[in-house]
């Protein structure tokens, strides 16, 4: 009888599963020691475990290839708008939730807490993402809502609240609780001020006082948050901030209409909704009138978050990267032995680095701008940290988000047709990649941002740029231990060739610099993670990063950088170690 067995499995290499994400990240366990955290290590670890069992990684697949769905109506045609989750949402959020994605930063005084929040938030970026847009808007929830007494008193413990609970209920009967976001419309998009959702007084209006919204949002994320911070027009005054909660404490639902799901490229796990307010409750956070400056303050957290979700996303394709060439032979020699393939996954380490350095330094200035900080920062460190948050974190987001994205798309080509197979990791991460530049400003608006804080605030801007400046000119590293470098005249003159580059597009007039936006960032960031990693990270790849990023190269297709100059085994050691 025939065998028709016409094939062997062979040559092919499983995904990388059954690791510990943090303890294989030397660059982010020295991250959280730099920063004090050390109290934060167990649960860093025990997470990064727990996140890197193939079991995990099991239920995130399934969480994304069994997307949420609506129930508009019960079975007698009762209203109920409930978005229903595979278990295997509800079980990674729950993890996550405990791992305290939403409450650490905020539930102590503890030294090193954003960082180790920050860890967090990156190591459960690395496996399934969409769980971070709830954590997300409920941790950056959470500033706005202090400044309301009356609210933050009924819903400090469970905002801060690790538990999960996942009923569907008026806020007094949960445990823990989620908020969601709703600001853009149809009609806006990113210019919130042409919102055309009205809100209206149900009394005498005014802080703390209820109203009645009527409109739309285009997007609505997370509907099935316990409450969202919505921005609705008051006559007269204009934008203003809402707490709209899905249920009325009578127990009715509130006037919140689910449209739609929005069917989305990537982040499919996680529900985005069209809704209407149909006469919707709603209570006015902050002033009337200033929505803007109320929604502001929460974006700025949100866009932290973008920042380190971008730099999980190049931290797993580099992973499962360098695990797939260091497995799978090509014309005689493993991937991981041939020349240019070492340039590419060389340059995905460099680009890799620099970016947790980045988001990591931002994390530690908003620990320092906190009311509290310990140990009491001194005015001086209290200034450059709010020059890091308000300047560097829309530069950030430019150009991390935007990276994160070709990247994605290199690190597929690696694992070549076996990247690109939908149930893959690799085709999750290259999907989910896009959103984070989009949401919470577009690149376009984040480097307008740059611009108009550099203009508004000269103060803020000398603080960043003497921070920088110190770091250019090889002051400040530390070259005892092995990490920082003494800089090389070269690097020296690359970096001050960028500075003045940088220095010539802020001098032009109003028209022009606006459109030197991107360039402006683009330098702005690079020369930023230049001295970042000159301070934190080994000296040869620190120069590797330099000479690669502002040296004659003006191209940026990855692995298009001299390897004679790095050791590219000692690179990816460093990265992943076997």
């Amino acid at each position: 009888m025939a065998d028709w067995q016409t094939h062997a499995v062979e040559n092919q290499v499983d995904e990388a599963v059954d690791y510990d994400l943090f303890s294989t990240d030397p660059a982010l366990v020295a991250a959280v020691e730099r920063a004090g955290a050390e109290a934060f290590r167990d649960r860093l670890v025990g997470q990064g475990t727990w996140l890197g069992r193939a079991e995990t990684y099991a239920l995130a697949a399934a969480a994304n290839a069994n997307g949420p769905t609506l129930e508009a109506f019960d079975p007698r045609g009762r209203r109920v708008d409930r978005v229903v989750f595979h278990p295997a949402w509800h079980e990674v959020l729950a993890k996550a939730r405990e791992h305290g994605l939403v409450s650490l930063p905020f539930a102590s005084n503890a030294r090193g807490r954003w960082s180790a929040w920050a860890a967090t938030f990156y190591l459960q970026g690395q496996v399934e993402a969409g769980v971070l847009c709830p954590a997300t808007m409920t941790m950056a929830s959470i500033p706005v809502l202090r400044h309301e007494p009356r609210l933050w008193q009924a819903l400090a413990g469970r905002l801060l609240d690790n538990g999960y609970d996942g009923g569907d209920r008026p806020l007094e009967g949960k445990g823990s609780i989620w908020v969601g976001m709703g600001m853009t419309e149809k009609q806006g998009g990113s210019d919130v001020r042409a919102n055309s959702t009205t809100a209206v007084a149900e009394g005498h209006g005014g802080r703390g006082a209820a109203y009645c919204l009527r409109g739309h949002k285009w997007f609505f994320s997370v509907p099935m948050s316990d409450a969202h911070l919505v921005v609705a027009r008051v006559a007269d005054q204009g934008p203003s901030c809402f707490f709209v909660p899905r249920w009325l404490p009578d127990g009715r639902l509130n006037g919140v209409r689910i449209q739609r799901l929005k069917d989305k490229v990537g982040n499919r796990s996680n529900a985005s909704s069209e809704v209407e307010f149909q006469d919707a409750h709603g209570i006015l956070v902050g002033e009337e009138g200033r929505g803007i400056p109320t929604i502001i303050e929460m974006a700025t957290y949100t866009r932290l978050n973008c920042v380190l979700g971008s730099a999980a996303i190049l931290r797993q394709c580099l992973v499962q990267a360098i695990w797939y060439a260091r497995g799978r032979r090509a014309f005689g020699r493993l991937l991981v032995e041939q020349p240019l393939m070492r340039s590419v996954l060389a340059d995905l380490t460099l680009e890799s680095e620099a970016a947790l350095l980045l988001a990591m330094r931002l994390a530690a200035a908003f620990e320092c701008d906190e009311p509290g900080a310990t140990p009491a920062p001194s005015d001086d460190d209290v200034a450059l940290a709010r020059a890091w948050k308000r300047i560097m974190t829309p530069a950030a987001k430019f150009w991390v988000c935007k990276r994160s994205i070709e990247l994605a798309g290199e690190a597929m080509e690696i694992l070549g047709g076996n990247g690109y197979i939908d149930s893959g990791i690799m085709a999750r991460l290259y999907r989910e990649a896009p959103v984070n530049s989009i949401w919470e400003g577009s690149g376009n608006v984040m480097c307008l941002d740059v611009i108009r804080a550099i203009e508004r605030e000269p103060a803020t801007w000398q603080a960043l740029q003497a921070d920088l400046e110190r770091g250019a000119s090889g002051s400040g590293a530390s070259v005892s231990t092995g990490t920082g470098t003494g800089a090389s005249a070269a690097d020296d003159r690359r970096l001050a060739d960028c500075w003045a580059e940088l220095s010539e597009a802020l001098a032009a007039p109003a028209d022009v610099r606006q459109a030197l936006g991107r360039r402006i960032t683009e330098r702005l960031v690079l020369a930023a993670q230049a001295v970042l990693m000159r301070r934190h990270a080994p000296g040869p790849f620190a120069e590797a990063f330099v000479a690669s990023r502002l040296g004659a190269r003006r191209g940026r297709i990855v692995g298009a950088l001299d390897p004679r100059a790095v050791d590219v085994e000692a690179l990816l050691e460093r990265a992943f170690p076997r």
